[in-house]
């Protein structure tokens, strides 16, 4: 999985420094634990989404999209300053993968995370259990880059790619970089938001949707028959000027000779969802049909 890139954080106050910058509790971060989060910029838009773990003492890793990680490792430099932390791209190091099904489980065995958000490291292997999607679980392999890849059956990246989009967690690459606040792409539902814990870039803007009311757009899941991409606008009926959207992560879904449909999810204006159609990229593109989330979605603004 080129797409996903790997940061370190060694150092005394390694912790403590990222519970200053992210969305999550990072200073509370349990062994076996693994913390979904966003790191945003001081308007409150998120630069990236980060999975965070602690692999041993003093250490560490936070796993991103590839494109976005070398941004936010310049950018979390910056802020380091007398903190005990150092941070660099650990990358090259790792081969990742993406594991998925019974027959990944299996394979794994006792290595295998019990539930979501929890993780194995067993010398320099780490696994990582994923939310399942479309009832399937999932998990990240991180090996040594030398390493044979697993003796398991091939996977293509567009289904993997699927079943990501099907989990509805979202993932922020180059495509989306300051386009949502947290809550827009529902990183709150998802376990990627602590609003107990103190301040860290954008926290006053992200803890004012939350408490105020002027939360008025959310992620859903869609389907489309023709292709969709991170970054591509969706329109609406009503107001074909505006857009009311926009694709957060997308792949096709490819079954037999059949065309392949395309799933994504869609940050989208809640208005937009009581009557009328989206379509994506232009109001005469085909229309987006709604697909059932793997999580409640509140309807209401705010």
């Amino acid at each position: 999985m080129s797409d996903w890139g790997v940061i370190r954080a060694r150092g005394a106050e390694a912790a403590q420094f990222l519970h200053g910058q992210l969305t999550q509790d990072i200073a509370n971060l349990g062994a076996g634990q693994v913390r979904l989060a966003g790191y945003c910029s001081p308007k409150g838009r998120l630069l990236g989404t980060l999975l965070v773990w602690s692999p041993g003492h003093e250490e560490l890793l936070l796993a991103c999209s590839a494109d976005v990680l070398p941004a936010l490792l310049k950018r979390l430099s910056m802020f380091v300053l007398r903190a005990k932390c150092r941070l660099s791209d650990a990358s090259a190091e790792f081969a990742i993968h993406g594991l998925c099904g019974p027959v990944a489980s299996s394979w794994l065995g006792d290595g295998a995370p019990p539930a979501a958000w929890a993780c194995r490291v067993a010398g320099s292997v780490h696994v990582i259990r994923l939310p399942d999607a479309a009832g399937t679980p999932r998990y990240l392999l991180l090996q040594p880059a030398d390493a044979s890849a697993p003796e398991l059956p091939e996977l293509s990246a567009d289904a993997w790619a699927a079943l990501e989009v099907l989990s509805a967690v979202p993932r922020v690459t180059t495509a989306t970089v300051e386009q949502f606040v947290p809550q827009m792409i529902n990183l709150d539902l998802v376990g990627g938001v602590h609003f107990q814990k103190g301040c860290y870039p954008g926290q006053e803007i992200v803890a004012r949707s939350q408490y105020r009311g002027t939360l008025k757009r959310r992620a859903r899941l869609f389907a489309c028959d023709v292709p969709l991409r991170p970054g591509q606008e969706i329109y609406h009926d009503a107001d074909p000027q505006q857009p009311a959207g926009m694709v957060v992560l997308a792949a096709p879904v490819r079954s037999g000779p059949a065309p392949a449909r395309h799933v994504a999810l869609v940050e989208v204006k809640l208005a937009a969802l009581e009557d009328g159609q989206l379509h994506a990229g232009a109001i005469d593109a085909p229309a987006l049909q709604p697909l059932a989330m793997p999580y409640a979605v509140p309807l209401e603004p705010g």
